[in-house]
């Protein structure tokens, strides 16, 4: 099974999370709400889910339960 990468879904949280407080601050701003918008669809869509309250519930779900993935496969006797 695919996996979105954990570094994309933690910055477009931030992203998120950034912008919705832009628009909480001026809710008149249309171009702060099209961008909100803009990435409130795109974790949507990395996350598999209907709605921006549920793609960030399952991000940040995933994000509290991922484990990191080494860089490089172990290697035994220090040889590939």
């Amino acid at each position: 099974m695919l996996l979105p990468d954990r570094h994309l879904v933690a910055d477009l949280l931030g992203r998120y999370r950034a912008w919705e407080r832009l628009v909480l601050a001026d809710p008149h701003d249309d171009a702060a709400r099209r961008r909100f918008e803009d990435v409130a669809y795109t974790l949507c869509v990395l996350m598999g889910q209907r709605t921006a309250r549920e793609a960030i519930l399952k991000a940040e779900s995933y994000l509290r339960h991922i484990r990191p993935v080494p860089l490089f496969a172990e290697v035994e006797g220090g040889r590939a």
